[in-house]
Protein backbone atom coordinates (compact mmCIF):
# COMPACT_ATOMS: atom_id res chain seq x y z
CA UNK A 1 0.00 0.00 0.00
CA UNK A 2 1.12 3.12 -1.14
CA UNK A 3 2.19 5.56 2.06
CA UNK A 4 0.83 9.11 1.20
CA UNK A 5 2.27 11.28 3.45
CA UNK A 6 6.14 9.73 3.22
CA UNK A 7 8.05 12.87 1.42
CA UNK A 8 11.45 10.48 1.13
CA UNK A 9 11.10 10.09 -2.17
CA UNK A 10 10.97 13.98 -2.48
CA UNK A 11 13.70 14.25 -0.57
CA UNK A 12 15.94 12.07 -2.21
CA UNK A 13 15.10 13.67 -5.94
CA UNK A 14 15.74 17.10 -4.57
CA UNK A 15 19.41 16.11 -2.51
CA UNK A 16 20.19 13.10 -5.12
CA UNK A 17 23.65 14.97 -6.00
CA UNK A 18 24.60 15.53 -2.65
CA UNK A 19 23.67 12.42 -1.03
CA UNK A 20 25.56 10.78 -3.68
CA UNK A 21 28.75 12.46 -2.60
CA UNK A 22 28.27 12.12 1.26
CA UNK A 23 27.19 8.21 0.30
CA UNK A 24 29.97 7.00 -2.08
CA UNK A 25 32.35 8.85 0.49
CA UNK A 26 31.40 6.76 3.40
CA UNK A 27 31.19 3.82 1.07
CA UNK A 28 34.94 4.04 0.12
CA UNK A 29 35.93 4.88 3.93
CA UNK A 30 33.98 2.34 5.66
CA UNK A 31 35.30 -1.00 2.74
CA UNK A 32 38.68 0.10 2.45
CA UNK A 33 38.91 -2.26 -0.94
CA UNK A 34 39.31 0.32 -3.72
CA UNK A 35 40.85 -2.59 -5.51
CA UNK A 36 37.69 -5.13 -5.95
CA UNK A 37 35.74 -2.37 -7.18
CA UNK A 38 36.39 1.10 -8.83
CA UNK A 39 34.95 4.48 -7.00
CA UNK A 40 33.47 5.14 -10.55
CA UNK A 41 31.71 1.76 -10.33
CA UNK A 42 30.57 2.41 -6.70
CA UNK A 43 29.07 5.50 -7.99
CA UNK A 44 27.42 4.37 -10.61
CA UNK A 45 25.44 1.53 -8.88
CA UNK A 46 24.77 3.98 -5.95
CA UNK A 47 23.27 6.78 -8.52
CA UNK A 48 20.85 3.91 -9.68
CA UNK A 49 20.06 2.78 -6.37
CA UNK A 50 19.23 6.41 -5.18
CA UNK A 51 16.84 6.97 -8.71
CA UNK A 52 15.17 3.58 -8.16
CA UNK A 53 14.50 4.13 -4.27
CA UNK A 54 13.16 7.61 -4.99
CA UNK A 55 10.50 6.27 -7.33
CA UNK A 56 9.74 3.21 -5.84
CA UNK A 57 8.56 5.37 -2.33
CA UNK A 58 6.84 7.82 -4.67
CA UNK A 59 4.93 4.68 -6.38
CA UNK A 60 4.64 2.14 -3.96
CA UNK A 61 5.08 4.02 -0.51
CA UNK A 62 7.09 2.65 2.10
CA UNK A 63 5.67 0.07 4.08
CA UNK A 64 6.71 -3.19 1.74
CA UNK A 65 9.58 -3.57 -0.42
CA UNK A 66 7.62 -6.43 -2.04
CA UNK A 67 5.38 -5.30 -4.07
CA UNK A 68 6.00 -4.52 -7.99
CA UNK A 69 6.95 -0.82 -7.49
CA UNK A 70 10.05 -2.17 -5.79
CA UNK A 71 11.51 -5.25 -8.52
CA UNK A 72 13.93 -2.96 -9.81
CA UNK A 73 15.54 -2.12 -7.01
CA UNK A 74 15.36 -5.54 -5.32
CA UNK A 75 16.70 -6.12 -8.74
CA UNK A 76 19.39 -4.08 -8.78
CA UNK A 77 20.69 -5.31 -4.79
CA UNK A 78 20.11 -9.36 -6.65
CA UNK A 79 23.03 -7.85 -9.09
CA UNK A 80 25.04 -6.11 -6.35
CA UNK A 81 25.00 -9.25 -4.34
CA UNK A 82 25.69 -11.88 -6.88
CA UNK A 83 28.62 -9.36 -7.97
CA UNK A 84 30.24 -8.92 -3.90
CA UNK A 85 29.69 -12.81 -3.76
CA UNK A 86 32.27 -13.14 -7.15
CA UNK A 87 34.95 -10.63 -5.55
CA UNK A 88 34.94 -12.04 -1.99
CA UNK A 89 33.34 -9.37 0.01
CA UNK A 90 31.34 -10.35 3.38
CA UNK A 91 27.76 -10.31 3.41
CA UNK A 92 28.25 -7.56 6.28
CA UNK A 93 30.61 -5.73 3.52
CA UNK A 94 27.28 -5.92 0.90
CA UNK A 95 24.95 -4.98 2.94
CA UNK A 96 26.82 -1.93 4.12
CA UNK A 97 25.98 -0.33 0.62
CA UNK A 98 22.16 -0.10 1.53
CA UNK A 99 23.00 0.63 5.55
CA UNK A 100 25.30 3.25 5.29
CA UNK A 101 22.82 5.58 2.97
CA UNK A 102 20.97 5.80 6.55
CA UNK A 103 22.81 8.49 7.69
CA UNK A 104 23.40 11.04 5.20
CA UNK A 105 19.52 10.49 4.70
CA UNK A 106 18.57 11.48 8.66
CA UNK A 107 20.49 14.35 7.95
CA UNK A 108 18.89 15.83 5.23
CA UNK A 109 15.13 14.63 7.00
CA UNK A 110 15.87 16.68 9.48
CA UNK A 111 17.09 19.57 7.83
CA UNK A 112 14.14 19.47 5.77
CA UNK A 113 11.83 18.70 8.61
CA UNK A 114 13.20 20.37 11.32
CA UNK A 115 10.26 22.13 11.95
CA UNK A 116 7.40 19.63 11.81
CA UNK A 117 8.79 17.39 14.42
CA UNK A 118 5.74 14.87 14.44
CA UNK A 119 6.31 14.60 10.87
CA UNK A 120 10.18 14.01 10.93
CA UNK A 121 9.93 11.32 13.97
CA UNK A 122 7.66 9.42 11.51
CA UNK A 123 10.06 10.34 8.76
CA UNK A 124 12.59 8.41 9.80
CA UNK A 125 11.29 6.29 11.76
CA UNK A 126 9.68 4.85 8.45
CA UNK A 127 13.06 5.59 6.94
CA UNK A 128 15.03 3.27 8.76
CA UNK A 129 12.43 0.71 8.90
CA UNK A 130 12.46 0.69 4.90
CA UNK A 131 16.33 0.98 5.09
CA UNK A 132 16.42 -2.05 7.03
CA UNK A 133 14.20 -4.39 4.87
CA UNK A 134 16.18 -3.40 1.60
CA UNK A 135 19.44 -4.69 4.10
CA UNK A 136 17.87 -7.22 4.89
CA UNK A 137 17.22 -8.62 1.78
CA UNK A 138 20.76 -7.96 0.19
CA UNK A 139 21.97 -9.73 3.09
CA UNK A 140 19.35 -12.89 2.03
CA UNK A 141 19.97 -12.34 -1.77
CA UNK A 142 24.28 -12.55 -0.89
CA UNK A 143 23.67 -15.62 1.09
CA UNK A 144 21.26 -17.39 -1.43
CA UNK A 145 24.00 -16.79 -4.19
CA UNK A 146 26.95 -17.72 -2.10
CA UNK A 147 25.09 -20.87 -1.18
CA UNK A 148 24.80 -21.70 -5.48
CA UNK A 149 28.22 -20.98 -5.97
CA UNK A 150 29.89 -23.43 -2.83
CA UNK A 151 27.03 -26.03 -4.39
CA UNK A 152 28.77 -25.30 -7.57
CA UNK A 153 32.14 -25.60 -6.67
CA UNK A 154 31.46 -28.85 -4.31
CA UNK A 155 30.04 -30.90 -7.66
CA UNK A 156 33.60 -29.87 -9.25
CA UNK A 157 35.57 -31.20 -6.55
CA UNK A 158 33.51 -34.31 -6.93
CA UNK A 159 34.02 -34.87 -10.08
CA UNK A 160 37.72 -33.97 -10.06
CA UNK A 161 37.90 -36.01 -7.36
CA UNK A 162 36.76 -39.05 -9.22
CA UNK A 163 38.79 -39.39 -12.42
CA UNK A 164 38.05 -42.55 -14.76
CA UNK A 165 41.49 -43.09 -16.80
CA UNK A 166 42.19 -45.54 -19.40
CA UNK A 167 44.77 -47.76 -18.45
CA UNK A 168 44.33 -50.18 -21.80
CA UNK A 169 42.56 -50.91 -24.57
CA UNK A 170 38.80 -51.61 -23.06
CA UNK A 171 40.45 -51.11 -19.45
CA UNK A 172 39.41 -48.57 -17.29
CA UNK A 173 40.45 -47.51 -13.68
CA UNK A 174 38.74 -45.30 -11.04
CA UNK A 175 41.22 -44.43 -8.14
CA UNK A 176 38.96 -43.72 -5.14
CA UNK A 177 40.52 -41.54 -2.38
CA UNK A 178 38.41 -40.47 0.46
CA UNK A 179 34.76 -40.70 2.02
CA UNK A 180 32.27 -42.85 -0.27
CA UNK A 181 29.26 -41.43 0.37
CA UNK A 182 25.70 -41.52 -1.42
CA UNK A 183 26.63 -37.89 -3.17
CA UNK A 184 29.65 -38.93 -4.49
CA UNK A 185 28.29 -42.46 -5.36
CA UNK A 186 26.20 -41.26 -7.19
CA UNK A 187 28.91 -38.82 -9.31
CA UNK A 188 31.22 -41.88 -9.22
CA UNK A 189 28.59 -44.11 -11.33
CA UNK A 190 27.67 -41.21 -13.90
CA UNK A 191 31.81 -40.80 -14.56
CA UNK A 192 32.17 -44.30 -14.79
CA UNK A 193 29.08 -45.28 -16.79
CA UNK A 194 30.02 -42.25 -18.89
CA UNK A 195 33.70 -43.55 -19.49
CA UNK A 196 32.70 -46.94 -20.51
CA UNK A 197 30.16 -45.61 -23.16
CA UNK A 198 32.61 -43.19 -24.45
CA UNK A 199 36.13 -46.08 -24.85
CA UNK A 200 33.68 -49.16 -25.07
CA UNK A 201 35.73 -51.02 -22.45
CA UNK A 202 34.74 -54.27 -21.02
CA UNK A 203 36.84 -53.87 -17.31
CA UNK A 204 36.65 -51.63 -14.76
CA UNK A 205 39.20 -51.44 -12.04
CA UNK A 206 37.76 -49.80 -9.17
CA UNK A 207 40.70 -48.91 -6.99
CA UNK A 208 40.19 -47.87 -2.94
CA UNK A 209 43.23 -47.57 -1.40
CA UNK A 210 42.90 -43.97 -0.50
CA UNK A 211 39.19 -44.98 0.98
CA UNK A 212 40.08 -45.15 4.58
CA UNK A 213 37.71 -47.48 5.71
CA UNK A 214 34.80 -49.01 4.79
CA UNK A 215 31.87 -49.89 6.35
CA UNK A 216 28.37 -51.23 5.39
CA UNK A 217 26.92 -48.07 3.75
CA UNK A 218 30.45 -47.92 1.26
CA UNK A 219 30.31 -51.58 0.88
CA UNK A 220 26.86 -51.29 -0.57
CA UNK A 221 27.85 -48.02 -2.83
CA UNK A 222 30.68 -50.25 -4.09
CA UNK A 223 28.10 -52.82 -5.39
CA UNK A 224 25.73 -50.33 -6.82
CA UNK A 225 28.52 -49.06 -8.57
CA UNK A 226 29.75 -52.25 -10.21
CA UNK A 227 25.71 -53.69 -10.51
CA UNK A 228 25.48 -50.18 -12.84
CA UNK A 229 28.80 -50.96 -14.39
CA UNK A 230 27.50 -54.47 -15.41
CA UNK A 231 24.33 -53.24 -16.81
CA UNK A 232 26.36 -51.33 -19.21
CA UNK A 233 28.14 -54.58 -20.65
CA UNK A 234 31.66 -53.76 -18.52
CA UNK A 235 33.02 -56.33 -15.28
CA UNK A 236 34.55 -54.68 -12.42
CA UNK A 237 37.43 -55.65 -10.68
CA UNK A 238 38.07 -53.83 -7.11
CA UNK A 239 41.85 -53.58 -5.71
CA UNK A 240 43.11 -51.73 -2.71
CA UNK A 241 41.74 -54.55 -0.38
CA UNK A 242 44.01 -54.41 2.26
CA UNK A 243 44.02 -56.82 5.35
CA UNK A 244 41.79 -54.66 7.49
CA UNK A 245 39.52 -54.06 5.20
CA UNK A 246 39.21 -57.50 4.36
CA UNK A 247 38.69 -58.39 7.88
CA UNK A 248 36.05 -55.72 8.18
CA UNK A 249 34.31 -56.90 5.53
CA UNK A 250 34.04 -60.29 6.21
CA UNK A 251 33.06 -59.12 9.65
CA UNK A 252 30.01 -57.10 8.35
CA UNK A 253 28.78 -60.07 6.57
CA UNK A 254 29.17 -58.26 2.68
CA UNK A 255 28.62 -60.76 -0.13
CA UNK A 256 31.49 -59.90 -2.55
CA UNK A 257 31.74 -63.46 -3.76
CA UNK A 258 30.74 -62.39 -7.24
CA UNK A 259 33.30 -59.52 -7.96
CA UNK A 260 36.99 -60.04 -8.14
CA UNK A 261 38.87 -58.55 -5.43
CA UNK A 262 43.26 -57.81 -5.50
CA UNK A 263 45.26 -56.49 -2.62
CA UNK A 264 46.76 -54.00 -5.29
CA UNK A 265 45.95 -51.96 -8.41
CA UNK A 266 48.97 -54.20 -10.22
CA UNK A 267 47.30 -57.22 -9.46
CA UNK A 268 43.68 -56.11 -10.61
CA UNK A 269 45.48 -55.05 -13.62
CA UNK A 270 46.99 -58.39 -14.71
CA UNK A 271 43.84 -59.50 -14.40
CA UNK A 272 42.09 -57.60 -16.75
CA UNK A 273 44.92 -57.82 -19.05
CA UNK A 274 44.37 -61.74 -19.25
CA UNK A 275 40.76 -61.03 -19.27
CA UNK A 276 41.16 -58.99 -22.31
CA UNK A 277 43.66 -61.32 -24.11
CA UNK A 278 46.72 -58.95 -23.95
CA UNK A 279 49.97 -59.87 -22.16
CA UNK A 280 52.94 -57.67 -21.16
CA UNK A 281 56.47 -59.42 -22.38
CA UNK A 282 59.52 -58.13 -20.55
CA UNK A 283 62.31 -57.16 -23.39
CA UNK A 284 65.07 -59.33 -22.87
CA UNK A 285 68.34 -56.64 -22.03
Amino acid sequence: MRNETSRLGDIILNHQAELLEGWVSTLVARTGRREAIAESELRQLASRFLGLVANAVNSGGTDSIDGSAWQEARQLLSEISATRVRQGYSSIETATFVFSLKEPLNVYLQAELGAEPTVLVREVTTTNALFDMLGLYTVEAYQKIREQVIMRQQQELLELSTPVVQLWKDVLALPLIGTLDSARTQVVMESLLQKIVDTGASIAIIDITGVPTVDTLVAQHLLKTVAAARLMGADCIISGIRPQIAQTIVHLGVNLEDVITKATLADAFQVALKRTGATIVQKEQ
